[in-house]
């Protein structure tokens, strides 16, 4: 017998603190199952499954169905997720082929920030732009985001190739490059660090975390590694892995760089021992069966261009267009000094297309300082997010290219 006023469906609705409790398991099981649902129907239609991985999370984000936001949670998940991703990708890489692609590296790293830091700052000012605005937007240009690319790489068994470790050397040079342009920026528009003292400051510190990093990483590393190899639980040395790896990555933080730069290089200097595969193993069913997806869906979700007008959208998308070709001109022609072909100097330059997070942390610094305004913030954000989800099909599709060829010719 029911109470009056009280239906048979009153019986199954949850009562608010229910639904409080609830409703990061309900976003987790969307993100999951969304992720995966969406990376197989990319696979089906021929592209990296990251492709759709990343188109998902502007399906479930606020600009499309509005079922996965931006929360606290979802960042520091993403977070997690784009650790573990350059970190599995550094146990992977091998030391010696990575160290012959130093030059190239090098050289990419150093065009991809001069070219589209100048084709930066050229557009914002033909769109009406004061220089200090245009220089912001310029630095934002700066920024490269190889996650994605790692993954792509990966996935169509190029990760381990000259061009996959040209690509990664050349981010970890861009990221340091691309924070001392931001220091210089931030210290002519804002007076907060500039100047020769805090380029000296970044240089001091960059050479101070990697000298740090590596003599740890070869004597101290190892150790523990086998001292927990003898520990009577379970993985115990994965665990191990997984925790040197955040404690490189809260280094890294502290020492003004992003954390993913510390990830990368822990998973190098793990690379180096025995344990290796172990840690491999298990860090990629950890990683990509939980953590990782949170880090492609974030990507999307980042987006909300309800609100854009005309004139920002064509701002938006010139700014895009010239984002892209800035890199693979930049980098590529960097590439191509160091004496790669054409095509593979096209695959580096495209692989230092995607901006990502990287990105979309430099274009808050400019928001939380006042120099750029919340449109031309949700204008940088877009630039980001198609940058990312433009580069795996790009590589797809020039890899596919150089399989056609070496088909022609065999």
């Amino acid at each position: 017998m029911f109470t009056a006023g009280i239906s048979f469906l009153d019986l199954f609705k949850p009562s608010p603190e229910a639904l409080e409790k609830t409703e990061f398991l309900i976003i987790i099981i969307i993100v999951l199952a969304a992720v995966k649902i969406a990376g197989d129907l990319s696979v089906r239609f021929g592209q990296p499954s990251v492709f759709g991985k990343l188109l998902v999370g502007i399906i479930v984000g606020p600009s499309v169905l509005g079922l996965v936001h931006e929360t606290a949670m979802l960042k520091e998940l993403a977070e997690i997720g784009v650790l573990m991703l350059m970190f599995i990708a550094g146990v992977e890489t091998d030391v010696e082929e990575f160290l012959r692609s130093a030059k190239g590296a090098f050289l990419a790293a150093v065009l991809g920030v001069l070219v589209p830091l100048a084709v930066g700052y050229w557009i914002a000012i033909v769109f009406g732009y004061d220089w200090a605005r245009a220089l912001f937007v310029g630095t934002i240009l700066v920024a490269t985001s190889v996650s994605i690319s790692v993954q792509t790489l990966r996935e169509l068994g190029r990760l381990q190739s000259r061009e996959g470790f040209t690509i990664l050397g050349a981010a970890v040079i861009d990221d340091i490059l691309g924070l001392i342009c931001l220091s210089i920026v931030l210290g002519i528009e804002m007076g907060q660090g500039g100047g020769f003292a805090g380029v000296a400051m970044i240089a001091v510190k960059v050479v101070l975390f990697f000298a740090l990093g590596i003599a740890v990483g070869l004597t101290v590393v190892p150790r523990i590694l086998n001292f927990a190899s003898k520990m009577g639980i379970t993985v115990p040395v994965l665990t191990a892995g997984i925790i040197i790896a955040l404690a490189y990555a809260i280094a890294a933080e502290y020492m003004g760089m992003a954390g993913i730069v510390g990830a990368y290089l822990c998973g190098l200097m793990i690379s180096m021992t025995k344990h290796k595969m172990d840690i491999f193993e298990g860090a990629e069913q950890v990683g990509y069966s939980f953590f990782i997806p949170f880090f492609f869906v974030s990507i999307g979700v980042a987006a909300d261009v309800r609100g854009m007008t005309g004139d920002m959208i064509l701002f938006t998308v010139v700014v895009t267009l010239l984002a892209v070709l800035a890199k693979i001109i930049g980098c590529g022609a960097g590439a191509m000094f160091s004496g790669m072909d054409l095509k593979s100097s096209s695959i580096v330059g495209i692989g230092m297309v995607a901006r990502g997070e990287v990105a979309l942390i430099v274009a808050k610094i400019g928001l939380d300082g006042g120099l750029i305004s919340e449109a031309l913030f949700t204008a940088m954000v877009v630039v980001a997010i198609v940058t990312t989800v433009v580069t795996p099909p790009l590589l797809r599709w020039v890899l596919s290219g150089e399989a056609k060829a070496d088909l022609k010719k065999a």
